[in-house]
This record gives C-alpha cells, sequence and structure tokens, in this order.
C-alpha cells in the first residue's frame, strides 16, 4: 500500500479515506468547476471528508464535497456548496475504474485535491473497504511503529 503523496500545491486531502479502506489504485481527474468554485479554491476552502465518486451513464462525479462559497465571489450567483461535479478522465481510465467498480465489488475514493499547473486536480483512489478488525489492526501497527521510534530515540 503506497501511502498519498503530498502534493505542494494541495487544496484538501481525505485522511479518513487511508483509515478506513485499503487503496489498490490511484488516478487524478480534473474537475468541471464554476467561476466561484475556483475563487473558493485559491482561498482553501474547500472539504472532502464526506465526499465520494460514481459513476453515472459512463461518467464520473464527485458527490459531498463541500466548497465554501466566499462572500465577495458569489454576489450574482446561487452558489450550492455541495453540488455533484463533474470528473475529466480518459475513456480508457474510466472503462478501467467502471469495470473494477461493478464487477469486483471496489469503491472510488477521493483522496486529494491540489493545484497543478494552475488547473485543479482530484486523485481519486480505486479502493476496498476495511473491516472493523482491519482498522484496529492499523491503529495498533502505527502505535507500535510510533513506541519503536521512541525506544530508537531514547538509545541514541
Amino acid at each position: 500500500m503506497a501511502k498519498s503523496r503530498k502534493h505542494a500545491n494541495s487544496i484538501a486531502r481525505n485522511k479518513k479515506a487511508w483509515h478506513d479502506y485499503f487503496i489498490e489504485e490511484e488516478f487524478e481527474a480534473g474537475l468541471v468547476l464554476e467561476g466561484w468554485e475556483v475563487k473558493s479554491l485559491r482561498a482553501g476552502a474547500a472539504q472532502l471528508k464526506e465526499s465520494y465518486v460514481i459513476i453515472r451513464n459512463g461518467e464520473l462525479f464527485l458527490f459531498g464535497a463541500h466548497f465554501s462559497p466566499l462572500k465577495t465571489a458569489s454576489t450574482h450567483v446561487r452558489p450550492d456548496p455541495v453540488r455533484s461535479r463533474k470528473l475529466l478522465l480518459h475513456q480508457t481510465e474510466i472503462d478501467k475504474l467502471t469495470g473494477a467498480v461493478e464487477r469486483r465489488g471496489y469503491t472510488l475514493v477521493p483522496l486529494a485535491l491540489y493545484w497543478k499547473r494552475s488547473r485543479a486536480k482530484l486523485q481519486i483512489a480505486l479502493a476496498k473497504g476495511k473491516k472493523q478488525y482491519d482498522k484496529r489492526a492499523a491503529i495498533r501497527q502505527k502505535e507500535w511503529d510510533r513506541e519503536q521510534h521512541r525506544l530508537l530515540k531514547m538509545t541514541r
């Protein structure tokens, strides 16, 4: 399991995804955004905590992501902070993801939202849900690694 790369131009990260899912494969997708959404992303007013990705009619959509509207940027429109947003991927990637979700029981999870060459990108992952005992084992391993690090520090 490869940990998510931290992006220098990061807007928002979904840390809970690493706790709730086994991340199998990662993809980078573009987003179809409105003007006020881009401005709120530039201000860092986005949250991916309760969001998810679904496939509908051969297209991918981001649901539940919250982009807080700025008072100054959205004066003439009625912004919907949690509207569904279309994701942009190559057709071969969409076909691969569709097959994995429909036939093999995977889930599509958003991991990070970041800037890449002045474009907003969403890192999504093909993931399998963890059972409760998997989560406890991961926490135990994390605590043990932390304790080992402390012990090694003391012996130096």
